[in-house]
């Protein structure tokens, strides 16, 4: 049985961990060309993909701890210190992606997105209205100088700051699957 849940375990670590990796960091790039180029309704479109796919396997991803845990208890381990770290690192982890990257990407697909349907705003006003502060319409009177100027404001660093959570969660991953290959201080560790 403790063969079968470390399968189930291992294959449900690369099959959801892998995909969010990969989407999750191709995300920052694609939003980097979507801010270059406001019109362009293919960086939209692979943006959303992006996205979905992150959510997607992030839901899915929930298998894997599941399994771990009971792995860990088949195997009497629960107690090491290893394996409590990568408990915790893995939280951290889940944390990341469901606090900072998840709702980031959301932020700038709502954006991009408009009222009347998935058209670009950028496309209808000619500038990226991603990268704008939230707030009152650019039609609406603004009460002060200091207002109106965040609300028109580019937010160019909004990819680098994707980038770095992505890859803090890259990181964290990366961290545990060593972790759980080497375990230290286990009598199987290398």
């Amino acid at each position: 049985m403790t063969k079968l849940l470390l399968s189930i375990h291992v294959l449900a670590a690369i099959v959801a961990i892998g995909p969010v990796t990969v989407a999750a960091s191709m995300f920052p790039a694609v939003l980097r060309r979507a801010q270059a180029e406001p019109g362009a309704a293919q960086h939209v479109t692979t943006l959303r993909l992006l996205h979905r796919i992150s959510r997607i396997y992030a839901a899915v991803g929930i298998v894997i701890p599941v399994f771990g845990v009971a792995t860990a208890k088949s195997l009497g381990v629960l107690g090491d210190a290893w394996l409590i770290v990568s408990i915790v690192l893995t939280a951290v982890a889940a944390g990341v992606l469901m606090l900072l990257v998840l709702p980031r990407q959301e932020s700038v697909l709502a954006d991009f997105a408009t009222p009347e349907g998935d058209a670009p705003r950028a496309a209808e006003t000619g500038e990226s209205a991603s990268f704008k502060a939230p707030g009152p319409p650019a039609d609406a009177a603004v009460p002060s100088a200091d207002a109106g100027a965040a609300a028109v404001a580019p937010d160019r660093r909004l990819s680098g700051r994707l980038a770095m959570y992505t890859g803090m969660f890259n990181l964290l991953w990366a961290t545990v699957t060593v972790l759980m290959i080497i375990r230290p201080g286990s009598t199987t560790g290398a």
